[in-house]
């Protein structure tokens, strides 16, 4: 029986999960949506994500393949079936058909993270923003961005203890904006390691608060040792905001 490959594009709120992977004991995102395509399309259905995000992470636009036994299916009707039986913080946005080989994961080629912070408290950002009380220095973290895209080797911002079998990483962009009391930090790099935006972030941001001095950081970088980093900003700021690939793995 032929067997064909689909991604899946998504974006979701992710206040409510626990990450993106499936855990045992804990609700993510991978598992309502295998259950949700399991039962629509009447067979056990496994997916792959494009990455892992953290608990209470958010993804403006997520990609994940999964094998289909069954005939050709209508992506559009299949699109509008799982919007109804997902929950409302969960949004498919599209399905594709590709390549057998392709991979949501291996095949990225690129990825992009929003970093949001608020400094006016705001109840209606509070599970979308950092809030914090003082603005930082914004030319001072910039000045300090820079600097990420001369290096490789980002093991100091890698979370500890992980099984990565290399910390090498290309950012082609680092950048802060400002509009009034809202700050975004901007990133994108062909991959990421746990936990490294949102450590970067709270390095910079400790820059930016005058708490270590803006030559700091590339010593930081050069330690590769993530005591030396400053803290791990919390979950709810950050945005997983796009993902590419090469255009030959669609078939559609």
């Amino acid at each position: 029986m032929e067997i064909k490959r689909y991604f899946i594009e998504l974006s979701y709120n992710g206040t409510a999960y626990h990450g993106w992977q499936r855990q045992p004991n804990a609700m993510s995102i991978q598992q309502l949506l295998e259950e949700a395509l399991s039962k629509i399309l009447g067979e056990t259905i496994r997916i792959v994500g494009a990455g892992r995000t953290d608990t209470g992470v958010h993804a403006r636009q997520m990609f994940a393949h999964f094998d289909l036994k069954k005939k050709t299916i209508d992506p559009n009707e299949i699109v509008f079936l799982l919007n109804a039986f997902l929950p409302k913080d969960i949004a498919v946005r599209s399905i594709h058909s590709v390549t057998a080989e392709a991979h949501a994961r291996f095949d990225a080629t690129a990825r992009s993270y929003e970093y949001h912070i608020a400094t006016q408290k705001d109840p209606f950002l509070s599970d979308f923003h950092y809030y914090i009380k003082n603005a930082p220095n914004v030319l001072s973290m910039n000045e300090a961005a820079k600097t990420l895209l001369e290096y490789k080797d980002f093991q100091c911002f890698s979370r500890s203890n992980t099984d990565v079998k290399t910390f090498i990483c290309k950012i082609e962009k680092a950048e802060w904006h400002q509009e009034g009391s809202r700050l975004v930090f901007y990133i994108s790099a062909n991959r990421f390691l746990r936990n490294m935006v949102r450590a970067i972030v709270g390095t910079l941001l400790e820059i930016g608060q005058n708490k270590r001095a803006l030559e700091d950081f590339e010593r930081v970088i050069k330690s590769k040792d993530r005591k030396q980093a400053g803290f791990s900003v919390p979950a709810q700021g950050l945005y997983l905001t796009k993902i590419e690939y090469p255009s030959n793995i669609f078939m559609d």
